[in-house]
């Protein structure tokens, strides 16, 4: 058996279905048009490249950085108990996290790539970001397993909420209430809590990977049921393919399993170039860029690496003015070391001076009151600043 209780992968294994269980075997089989209802299986690793942390990664996962919130314990800020009695942490998480403030990335738009080729038969995923639907695509070929930012509604009545009215609490990081003045309950995003059901969308369409001809499972670590036996629901014969930056939940196992191990996004990228959707990827995701104009030319990926290249040779002569500088002021503070301390030296070499005239007994003026040439009584502690002030100066 294998480290995850699965069978040990046999890389040599004949496939039933695949000419070989490698990239270019999957892209034949999808070119030749074997692959006309794909099901996608999601998490976090997809979308961890737009700068939205995963859950459980050890001091870079979201759970590891709510130390701040002051909770109990880290998951509690999705616990439907303790937030009924405090939903503060989670709308001062929700502000962080709330769609709008992140790209989709190009996996993201990969999904979108296989709906608009008429091949993506549905989308389960366990993330609750919507980049899914920003990337465009459609709310009905997705299941959000454990709900997502998508609708809101009153924990107690279940009556919904305006979604635009939600966005203005969370911005202003108030708590939302039911409408309804009978009830007043809180108001949460569907976001499925510990404590609370699965949507029935899930449960209406567990079946659906019976259905499928393919299967790609991306950037998930298969450890939360129900989600995580979805791909086993995939019948004998039907290709499953892994993209993913470590192997997961038994796949490798059958004879018509692939894996792609890696980061997401390059994995996409390589199975795209090698069906022939290169371009077309690489189009759609430019549309989601912020920036974009429709019209304007995309930016190859010569184009890309000349910006990299510039950004580089910037970022060099960058280090080299910071350096420079750094040394210029390691000279002038040195310098100005210098200035003080022979001033210091000098002050001190008159004060030692002074001293001994004083101890030999010769006199030093003293300024009077009452003398009648003030001019020629300076204090004798400038002496040892203006030496020429003495009583045989004379102006």
């Amino acid at each position: 058996m294998g480290q995850d209780g699965s069978s040990p992968v046999d890389e040599g294994a004949p496939s039933k279905t695949l000419e070989s269980r490698t990239l270019d075997g999957l892209a034949k089989y999808i070119r030749d048009g074997h692959a006309k209802r794909i099901v996608v299986m999601t998490g976090a690793g997809i979308s961890t490249s737009a700068g939205i942390p995963d859950f459980r990664s050890p001091n870079t996962g979201l759970y590891a950085n709510l130390a701040r919130l002051k909770l109990p314990y880290a998951e509690a800020v999705f616990d439907i108990s303790y937030f009924r009695e405090n939903p503060t942490p989670f709308y001062t998480l929700a502000h962080e996290l709330y769609p709008g403030k992140y790209r989709p990335t190009v996996t993201h738009s990969f999904i979108r790539l296989l709906h608009e080729k008429g091949l993506l038969l549905k989308l389960f995923t366990q993330n609750i970001d919507c980049l899914e639907r920003e990337a465009g695509v459609p709310d009905e070929s997705i299941i959000e397993a454990h709900g997502s930012f998508a609708r809101q509604s009153c924990i107690d009545c279940k009556t919904p909420y305006p979604q635009d009215e939600l966005k203005k609490h969370i911005e202003a990081k108030t708590i939302p209430h039911c409408h309804k003045s009978s009830c007043n309950g809180l108001v949460k995003p569907e976001i499925v809590f510990f404590g609370e059901q699965l949507p029935r969308a899930f449960f209406d369409n567990i079946d659906v990977p019976t259905e499928a001809d393919l299967c790609i499972v991306l950037g998930t670590s298969l450890q939360v049921q129900p989600f995580a036996s979805l791909p086993g629901a995939c019948k004998s014969g039907v290709p499953r393919v892994l993209i993913n930056m470590e192997r997961v939940g038994g796949l490798g196992s059958r004879s018509d399993d692939v894996l792609l191990l890696g980061d997401c996004d390059a994995g996409v990228r390589k199975l795209a170039k090698a069906v022939g959707w290169e371009d077309d990827l690489e189009d759609l995701w430019a549309k989601t860029d912020p920036e974009y104009i429709p019209g304007k030319p995309r930016k190859t990926k010569d184009d890309i690496s000349k910006e990299e290249a510039k950004k580089t040779r910037d970022e060099k002569f960058q280090d080299e003015i910071d350096k420079l500088t750094k040394e210029v002021d390691k000279t002038l503070d040195m310098s100005k070391w210098h200035q003080d301390q022979n001033r210091k030296d000098h002050l001190d070499g008159q004060a030692d001076i002074a001293s001994q005239n004083q101890a030999s007994g010769e006199k030093t003026m003293r300024y009077d009151e009452n003398a009648d040439d003030k001019t020629k009584a300076p204090a004798d502690g400038l002496s040892h600043v203006f030496p020429h002030m003495t009583e045989k100066s004379s102006l």
